[in-house]
């Protein structure tokens, strides 16, 4: 059946509109934070792996770091444990890290390598025990209660931050034209393991790689003024302001750190994109529009 004349327009104004940006990122390296709804919708999860293996076939390097807390939560509650929270941090006992160790490192990474293989890419899935990538540190957890004159320090057992970063197996896997995907997960110089929160290893892998862009998935449309209004392309003076001023709060304060520590050490942008629209991804890069916050230093 002949493509009609307004689709066919249609379609060459979508691959023109993406001509400059093809251009512009072609061996640059973009890391991509996945998690939200995008990892839970069958329909969304299709739509980022067409995504990523495009990105790479049109020349672009995405490196995917994914998270799974919802993941967890249900393996967890199948073997009878009970998960627990501190101010929104998951407490995590070496049973427990044995868990998110399996779910992370295994079910979830391997699912999204598939979802990209099957696609046509050529995924490779690893830990940051892998290859030596992330070093982790115990995190040191701090709890201010009202009623306290100076913070307390609370174990919550595994759960760690970045020490350092070595990119030797990413930089040999993206060489290979292979798309690491990453979970999570650090080793700390005691040898122990360490749940890190998934945001902060794509800021730090996007510093260490020298990335082009960070590109972080939620489950908003972005940073909101006070009037509900999607705010893009912000400056990252701005961003302190709008932090300043109680207008960026609550669960966005993280993402928001996040991508501004990324700026500030030289990612070029950094973008918090909605995941529940199809393809967010792509319109992100791809297109003039968007779909979500831009940061640039």
């Amino acid at each position: 059946m002949p493509i009609k004349k307004s689709s066919a327009h249609n379609i060459a104004s979508v691959l023109t509109e993406a001509l400059p940006y093809i251009q512009r990122f072609q061996g640059k390296t973009i890391v991509i934070k996945y998690g939200g709804n995008a990892m839970t919708d069958e329909s969304l999860k299709q739509g980022f792996a067409r995504d990523v293996v495009l990105m790479k076939l049109v020349g672009l390097n995405p490196v995917v770091v994914h998270g799974g807390g919802p993941q967890i939560g249900s393996m967890l509650a199948r073997v009878g444990k009970e998960s627990r929270f501190i101010d929104g941090m998951r407490v995590t006992d070496c049973e427990t890290m044995d868990i998110v160790e399996m779910v992370l490192g295994g079910l979830v990474n391997k699912e999204i390598v598939n979802l990209i293989n099957m696609q046509g890419g050529h995924a490779v899935g690893l830990t940051g025990k892998d290859g030596d990538l992330i070093h982790a540190r115990k995190l040191q957890f701090e709890r201010q209660a009202p009623e306290m004159n100076a913070p307390e320090i609370v174990d919550i057992g595994h759960v760690g931050e970045v020490a350092s970063i070595d990119p030797g197996v990413i930089n040999m896997l993206v060489q290979g034209d292979f798309i690491p995907v990453i979970a999570p997960i650090g080793v700390g110089e005691d040898g122990q393991s360490y749940n890190i929160n998934a945001d902060l290893v794509a800021g730090k892998l996007a510093i260490t790689l020298n990335a082009e862009k960070l590109i972080l998935l939620t489950n908003t449309a972005g940073v909101l003024d006070t009037q509900g209004n999607l705010l893009t392309g912000l400056k990252a003076r701005q961003v302190e302001d709008l932090i300043e001023e109680g207008i960026i709060h609550g669960g966005m304060l993280p993402k928001i750190r996040c991508a501004l520590d990324a700026v500030h050490a030289g990612v070029k942008t950094a973008q918090i994109i909605d995941g529940r629209v199809e393809h967010a991804v792509l319109l992100e890069v791809l297109t003039d529009e968007g779909v979500g916050t831009l940061i640039k230093g």
